[in-house]
């Protein structure tokens, strides 16, 4: 660990005047001083401090603080430390600047095609031809251009152009907005994260950020450190490093022999007081940030200075490169391809969408310039019998010019451009509105996402329950109260004993204060358990402060704290004769073993027999744990002063109890759960229990909540036995006895984090059901992190959740309360159906567009719609279309239907029929128009007019029906499963009646007076009222559509289907080059990595990269497979070997929690 002090100095030029003055502002220690020293351990460190400053209170006199009453609160001073010895606060990543969004955004395909479509366009346009047409040239009235278009030329290239930039910004502000709400929900955890320092000697709770060196800290049980620092004086106090070190053994802390505490670390039992040395980005956790370059520049110089070194590390190296090496390095080429944001199953299916229709597109487009080149060139050249005279090459060029802009019209009304626009405008509406509804969304595609979930494995406390534990049964001398009893009830003995019992042999830290809002819930601090108790004592109508201000802290003679191994807690105090009173208080089945003796009804001890134990058990405790309550067991001993125990043999003194008391606390179900629950089990979602509770609450709950019902078939399982079932006789776990398990499995009891991520994974990557199962999970604490990561949809609690939860997770629930959870996946699906909504509607008016401007072309040589109109039709259906029909708000008829699967196509057999069947209409309309409209209406033909003729009334109608079809379709469109009433809930949606009824009052405007430039002229009321009345006979034939049975209709293909086998292969590989991230996203926050395996990682990936590609990609995934396979329990090697493992096989982190232990 020590060159770590070296390396990390280089990134860290300290402020020069530092250096001139070593100890700065009068303080006597450096900056550099304290940062050496915080790099040493155990022995070592404490040496250091005895040979440098005598003792503890030495360092703090040098850092004018004292180890009792801490630093005076006086804000120049505070200010002081800070500037000498730093904030303590990691500096961010810098967000990506809206000019860096606006690039990504321009990147799509289709954006692309139409850039180069619109810029041709706009070139063309204003190519004027010199020389006017000569007699020679023949003037082939092929409804050459008349001047209104001409002058109106340039406006399809901009208007192609402004659709663009309006996507682009729309794009890059909504990632941009995200991302901004995003730093706000982080600065506000980071403000609401608070530790307690001792000042002035008042105990006051400080943000984390406010820490400065010198402070006196009290830790305790549970917390994280936020700074470094040494320790004054603990009691019992043990710390897990893993964060730091790897190392899974939780390390003895103690003034006298380890006092070094590192920020970044838990807590796991104990407490103490330390003075913090170091803060910010001079702490542990800090100098390892900065090597991860949480500022990005750091991080491409290192990247310089590394590739130098890399020459001799490559040698060594070499050995690893067996198979697992091999798919190591495809994972890295691919890493270099991939791009960082992965799509979503939707965008997936959209962009194959958008291709296919874009290459169809370009073949009509090309089809209809070629075919009017040729009867150009056949028509004047062979029947007219005419010769290419010089003179006439630029009037003949204006013609190829004209057919080549119809192509383009063709091509422009085929893309959908609407595309992207739709799926972001849906997707940015929804995430607004899921703001509402307590979801926070960090990823824009796990919103979409969740509409496809069918599985969702959730926590128990907090998630499902209010996450507030109560006393709710108690057993007192000699009787069971199934409610809380009268105080009047109770002997006074018995009552007097409780009271203190709990009050004193319980955190101090923990309290139960007055509400914050009239009419809300006291608010507990502290452990929950804890508080259940205290609550209780407050329900007898006594109060625990008062014998806390009895006997306060610093006279408890010792304190046994409570850890996972001895599930209980005791407290030892001097009673006034001289003699000790120990209170004990823990989970029933362990204490009642070693009580010997029970109060009565009149508060007398009586004798405890192992079969009164029994008894007990029976009568008392198996009913209670039946309602899903946990029992604690409350008891005391005393000892008199000449018969002082051996206080280390915790065994000897916390024995020969007398109980006082059994409660039964519950964490009750949160009323609204249940009913949530029935929704996703009738939207076709399964919902599993994981929790790390005993199984006997857990099933009470699970029934409760109606996750398990009467008369199923379904499993409920502890984690030893899930465990024994999945693993092989290897102790290796195996997808087909996995898959054995989890469809019946309902409720996973005692499971442990690696439990969760190996069920969570295993339901992923079975391949049993007809499609692959989608699978969201809720998690809370730091060990969830590689479960939330894993699943498709990972959401973490935004109160009870740690930061490393938070930063592995898609969705934070602001409320952590279940019923978001469905809210999330109704906004899911109707994020998924508003785009099938848009394509249903645009793919129609494409189709007819395209049809109309061919056909149109061919027979007549001037396409009936016109260059400007095509524009304004694709406005329609593309920009207003995808705004109307996108924020379209759910309804709860979303959940009465199965989710649709991932390989489910975009458009449905029902969606094909609609298209078709309304396309077929409106073409029949058209044509008819086109052909016969002027003998209909009474007016002169428009087809084959001659050149500058003024706009037609004929061509003007055609233009204004179509619209009308489109208008009234728009409609239709709204329901996608072939429902009757398309009007239902058409006014809880303001902006699609405001879009409609705004297009109308402009096509009025366009027709009447939109004259040349819009090549229409101004129609009579009769007229208008025919085009309405064709409008209108899109909604009757809407419902003739929707009465032809989908299921006759055999030929109908469906389309957009989602990306294919080899496909899903490299996105699964992209997956799994994420669980890498995994490592430093856990960084973020606490977790983390080793600098020298990092340095390796760093080694690894640029060896990995220099190496030539080896092994076809086919072998790579099924070698993958089989190491997958091989290395489930790979847990701590601390070979090099395992780094490529843990890079290359996501499994390995399952055997091996949080990413640590990476050598």
């Amino acid at each position: 660990m020590g060159d770590m002090a070296n390396s990390s100095i280089e990134f860290h030029p300290k402020p020069q005047q530092q250096r001139e003055a070593p100890h700065a502002g009068g303080f006597g220690c450096t900056l550099a001083e304290l940062r050496s020293l915080m790099e040493l351990r155990g022995a070592e460190a404490l040496q250091k401090v005895q040979e440098a400053y005598g003792d503890v209170s030495g360092l703090c006199r040098r850092l004018k603080t004292s180890p009792t009453e801490g630093l005076a609160d006086n804000a120049s001073d505070l200010e002081k430390r800070r500037q000498i010895y730093g904030q303590n606060f990691i500096p961010p990543k810098q967000p990506k600047t809206f000019l860096q969004l606006v690039w990504e955004a321009l990147q799509d395909v289709t954006l692309i095609i139409l850039e180069v479509a619109a810029i041709v366009s706009l070139g063309l346009s204003f190519y004027a031809p010199p020389g006017e047409e000569s007699e020679a040239c023949g003037n082939v009235s092929a409804g050459a251009e008349d001047e209104g278009e001409a002058e109106a030329g340039w406006i399809e290239g901009a208007a192609i152009l402004l659709s663009v930039v309006c996507v682009v910004l729309v794009t890059a502000f909504n990632d941009w907005s995200k991302e901004k709400q995003f730093r706000g929900l982080q600065s506000r955890i980071e403000q609401e994260q608070k530790f307690t320092v001792i000042r002035n000697g008042q105990l006051l709770q400080v943000p984390v950020a406010a820490l400065v060196v010198g402070d006196i800290a009290q830790v305790k049980y549970g917390d994280l450190l936020p700074a470094d620092g040494v320790l004054i004086q603990g009691n019992d106090l043990k710390i897990d490093e893993s964060s730091l070190t790897g190392e899974s053994d939780h390390v003895r802390k103690s003034a006298d022999k380890d006092p070094m505490l590192l920020s970044g670390t838990h807590v796991m039992e104990g407490s103490g007081r330390m003075v913090v040395t170091a803060v910010g980005v001079n702490s542990q956790t800090g100098i390892i940030f900065t090597l991860l370059g949480a500022g990005g520049e750091e991080e491409e110089k290192k990247d310089k200075k590394a590739k130098k070194q890399d020459g001799a590390v490559a040698m060594e190296m070499q050995p690893l490169k067996s198979a697992e090496g091999g798919e190591m390095e495809e994972r890295e080429k691919k890493k270099a391809t991939v791009p960082k944001k992965e799509k979503s199953v939707l965008q997936g299916k959209l962009t194959k969408l958008a291709v296919q229709i874009g290459k169809a597109g370009l073949v009509m487009s090309a089809i209809t310039v070629i075919i009017l080149v040729l009867y150009f060139v056949i028509e004047t050249f062979v029947v007219d019998g005419r010769v290419w005279l010089a003179e006439c090459t630029p009037v003949y060029v204006q013609y190829f010019v004209k057919f080549f802009i119809i192509g383009v019209t063709v091509l422009v009304v085929a893309v959908p451009e609407g595309l992207p626009l739709a799926v972001t405008i849906s997707l940015a509406y929804s995430v607004k509105k899921m703001m509402r509804d307590n979801n926070l969304v960090r990823h824009l595609d796990a919103c979409e996402t969740m509409g496809n979930a069918t599985a969702i494995c959730s926590d128990k406390t907090g998630t499902l329950t209010t996450n507030r534990m109560t006393v709710v049964q108690s057993y007192l001398g000699d009787t069971h109260y199934k409610e809380i009893p009268a105080p009047s009830a109770l002997t006074p003995k018995i009552l007097d004993l409780l009271v203190h019992a709990i009050s004193i042999n319980s955190a101090y830290t923990t309290k139960i204060l007055p509400p914050e809002k009239e009419g809300a819930l006291p608010r507990q601090v502290g452990n929950k358990t804890e508080c259940a108790l205290l609550g209780f004592v407050l329900d007898l109508k006594r109060d625990f402060q008062p014998v806390r201000e009895q006997i306060p802290e610093d006279k408890l003679y010792k304190v046994y704290t409570f850890n996972s191994v001895r599930k209980s807690m005791s407290t030892v105090i001097r009673t006034p004769d001289g003699g000790f009173r120990l209170f004990s208080k823990g989970a029933s089945e362990i204490l009642l073993k070693k009580c010997t003796n029970i109060l009565n009804s009149n508060g007398e001890l009586r004798s405890f027999r192992p079969r009164d134990r029994d008894d007990m058990v029976k009568k008392i405790i198996e009913p209670m744990a039946c309602d899903g309550l946990r029992t604690i067991c409350i008891a005391y001993r005393d000892f008199s002063a000449a018969q002082e125990p051996d206080w280390d043999n915790e065994n000897e003194v916390v024995g020969d109890l007398t109980c006082i008391a059994v409660v039964g606390i519950e964490d009750p179900v949160r009323p609204e759960v249940p009913e949530a629950i029935r929704k996703c089990q009738r939207a076709g979602i399964t919902v599993r229990m994981v929790t790390g509770d005993n199984i006997n609450t857990a099933r009470a709950i699970a029934a409760k909540c109606g996750i398990i019902q009467p008369g199923e078939d379904f499993l409920c399982l502890e984690g030893k036995e899930f465990n024994r079932r999945i693993r092989n006789e290897k102790g290796e776990i195996e997808q087909e006895r996995l898959d054995k398990v989890w469809p019946k499995l309902r409720v996973l009891a005692r499971s442990s984090p690696t439990d969760k991520h190996t069920l969570v994974k295993g339901i992923i990557d079975s391949t049993t059901g007809e499609q692959r199962q989608v699978v969201a999970v809720t998690g809370d604490g730091t060990n969830d992190g590689p479960a939330l990561k894993k699943a498709d949809v990972g959401f973490a609690m935004g109160i009870a959740g740690t930061d490393v939860a938070k930063e592995a997770s898609d969705i934070i629930l602001t409320d952590d309360n279940f019923t978001s959870i469905v809210k999330a996946v109704m906004w899911g699906r109707n994020v998924y159906d508003s785009i099938s909504k848009f394509l249903q509607f645009q793919l129609t008016v494409n189709v007819v567009a395209v049809i109309v401007a061919f056909t149109g072309a061919c027979i007549t040589q001037d396409s009936p719609l016109k260059a400007v109109q095509m524009l304004w039709v694709n406005l329609i259906m593309d920009t207003f279309a995808s705004l109307a029909l996108a924020t379209e708000p759910p309804t709860e008829s979303l959940l009465l239907r199965k989710p649709y699967g991932r390989d489910k196509p975009l458009i449905s057999r029902t969606m094909m029929k609609n298209i078709l069947g309304h396309a077929v209409y409106q073409l029949t309309i058209i044509f008819t128009l086109l052909f016969v409209g002027e003998l209909f209406f009474d007016i002169d033909s428009g087809r084959n007019a001659p050149l500058h003729s003024p706009p037609s009334e004929h061509y003007t109608i055609i233009f204004n029906t179509f619209v009308m079809m489109q208008l009234f379709n728009e409609v239709n469109a709204r329901k996608i499963h072939g429902e009757r009433n398309v009007f239902h809930g058409i006014f809880s949606n303001p902006i699609f009646c405001a879009i409609v009824l705004g297009t109308f009052a402009i096509q009025i405007v366009i027709v009447q007076f939109g004259g040349k430039p819009f090549s229409c002229s101004p129609l009579s009321t009769e007229q208008w009222l025919w085009c309405l009345f064709v409008g209108v006979g899109e909604l009757v034939w809407g419902q003739v559509i929707a009465t032809i049975p989908t299921s006759q209709l055999k030929c109908l293909k469906e389309a957009g289907h989602g990306p294919g086998k080899d496909e899903m292969a490299d996105e699964e590989l992209a997956e799994g080059e994420e669980e890498i991230d995994h490592a430093e996203r856990e960084l973020r926050r606490g977790q983390i990595l080793w600098f020298r395996g990092l340095n390796r990682i760093q080694t690894q990936m640029e060896v990995v990269s220099t190496f030539k590609r080896s092994g076809s990609f086919q072998g790579a995934v099924r070698r993958r497979s089989s190491v997958l396979s091989q290395l489930h329990d790979v847990t701590n090697l601390s070979t090099p070997t395992h780094l490529i493992l843990s890079a290359a096989n996501p499994a390995s982190a399952a055997g091996n929690p949080g990413g640590e232990g990476i050598p």
